[in-house]
């Protein structure tokens, strides 16, 4: 994969904002919690004791999920779909725009039920978190004609301004045969990407002529008619893939292979079977939906096939590692491409990847320490500051003054340890998680660059206004904490000390 991941670097550094029209099946997920401590003495079956509301969790999902899954990766989306004139179909619209995700064209039929996927969710001997039951309300019947039209109408008129369009099958009904190939009709009129992630049925009629679609394995062995393989098999992955982009006239074919990756075949290239980087998985759910959103936020952002493939390998790889559907933002998703591209090994960063890491960290919650200095000779008083400053934050940043940059603070003669010497010392720390360094006279720069949640400052400064950087930290409301100074210890006294005949010469 790191042939892959190197090629995404330099793309992910130029990614930009998209839209994107997301048409399909919105959905609500309810998960109602409880303890399950015994039977029910009608039946032989566990009873759920819940507090009602407080115990009942709420988040979007199907088609939903992947309006999150984009809007996490810099998507504006807007969805197209129908709920019910219910109180599931409110809250379904009001998660969605709390997520920043447009549901103006989410159209009310009192007719049909909003999808409800509703779990019972027991807590057995107050430890271990259970599913018990789901219930399942839907409808699967077509939406009624002119229902179909309005949404069409809508999708003509936002489509002109879009970057991609993609339709979400769950065979709830929306995506009717009609509906799909005007979208698709409409994708190559004006010369919008159409990708579909499609139903688990066994006729592709209906997504014809699509730019991509996106199905598993077993979607792919239903829709061909052929034996779904557990083994990776690459003349078998070749025979399905392109008997489906063939018979159904379809671009591209992206087989998602769970723990083997995914598989891409187009007319004009030799099938791309893109490995994925061995995870301890927990949890599949979502991980399609992050597919499709990956791979639309590529072809929006003008990656080749072979790249977007790539790129959704590694978001979908981040989604298994978490319990439930979740959005992976994109600093997650571009740290972990430039980690397995081999830039985030060890602790020392350039300036462009330390921002990487340092925006995926934030987006974790975690918060970010800062502090500078030269470090040219390291001694017992920065070892103290560097552990005081640790604990501050869950992540410490050091950044070390460039070589030039230290003879003009203290002199020709300066530094004594070139700058990677300096810096490799300070990475040997426990306290210390990452190192970078800057060329300027003072830290203005990098502080504005991080925009850490703390910056420390080391030495025996006994006012905080006397920190050279005091006005651009109350600005930028970053606190200010100055650091402990051990009497008598410092660098330039180190050094004095060495050169001093009495106490022999430097390196002696």
């Amino acid at each position: 994969m790191s042939g892959n991941a190197e090629s995404l670097v330099p793309l992910l550094s130029h990614w930009h904002d998209f839209e994107m029209l997301l048409i399909g099946d919105f959905m609500l997920d309810q998960a109602q919690h409880g303890s399950a401590e015994r039977l029910s003495p009608d039946a032989p079956v566990p009873v759920l004791l819940s507090r009602g509301e407080q115990d009942l969790q709420q988040t979007p999902g199907g088609s939903s999920n992947v309006a999150l899954c984009a809007s996490a990766l810099g998507g504006r989306v807007r969805c197209f779909g129908v709920t019910g004139a219910d109180n599931e179909g409110v809250t379904l619209r009001r998660l969605l725009a709390e997520a920043g995700c447009d549901s103006e064209n989410l159209l009310q039929d009192s007719l049909r039920p909003t999808t409800v996927k509703r779990s019972i969710v027991g807590l057995a001997q107050h430890r271990h978190p259970q599913k018990m039951f789901r219930v399942d309300v839907e409808s699967r019947d077509p939406i009624d004609a002119s229902i179909e039209a309005k949404l069409l109408h809508a999708i003509e008129r936002a489509a002109i301004t879009c970057d991609v369009m993609c339709i979400e099958d769950y065979s709830k009904g929306v995506c009717t045969t009609a509906l799909c190939q005007a979208v698709i009709a409409l994708g190559r009129k004006l010369n919008k990407p159409v990708l579909v992630d499609p139903a688990a049925i066994a006729d592709y009629t209906r997504y014809a002529g699509a730019t991509a679609i996106t199905p598993n394995r077993t979607e792919a062995a239903l829709a061909s008619g052929r034996k779904s393989l557990a083994e990776f098999d690459h003349a078998e992955m070749r025979v399905l893939a392109r008997s489906l982009r063939e018979r159904f006239n379809i671009e591209n074919v992206v087989l998602t292979l769970d723990r083997h990756g995914s598989y891409l075949e187009r007319a004009d290239m030799q099938p791309l079977h893109v490995p994925t980087v061995a995870r301890r998985v927990y949890d599949v759910t979502g991980a399609g939906d992050m597919v499709l959103a990956a791979l639309a936020a590529a072809i929006a952002n003008g990656f080749a096939w072979p790249q977007a493939v790539a790129l959704a390998n590694v978001a979908a790889g981040l989604e298994v590692e978490v319990f439930g559907a979740q959005p992976i933002a994109f600093a997650k998703v571009r740290q972990q491409v430039l980690l397995q591209a081999g830039h985030l090994a060890g602790k020392i960063r350039d300036r462009a990847d330390l921002l990487v890491e340092l925006e995926a960290r934030r987006a974790a919650g975690q918060r970010i320490v800062l502090t500078n200095g030269c470090f040219d000779v390291l001694h017992a008083g920065h070892v103290t500051s560097l552990g005081e400053a640790r604990a501050l934050g869950d992540v410490l940043v050091v950044a070390l003054n460039a070589d030039a940059s230290v003879r003009a603070l203290k002199g020709d003669d300066r530094p004594i340890f070139p700058l990677q010497q300096r810096m490799q010392v300070l990475a040997a720390l426990q306290c210390v998680d990452l190192v970078t360094s800057f060329q300027e006279k003072t830290a203005h720069e990098i502080i504005r660059a991080v925009h850490p949640a703390v910056y420390a400052k080391g030495g025996d400064y006994k006012r905080a206004e006397d920190v050279a950087e005091f006005s651009l930290l109350q600005e930028l409301a970053i606190t200010l904490q100055l650091l402990g100074h051990i009497p008598g210890v410092s660098t330039t006294a180190a050094i004095h000390r060495m050169r001093t005949p009495s106490t022999g010469t430097l390196g002696g």
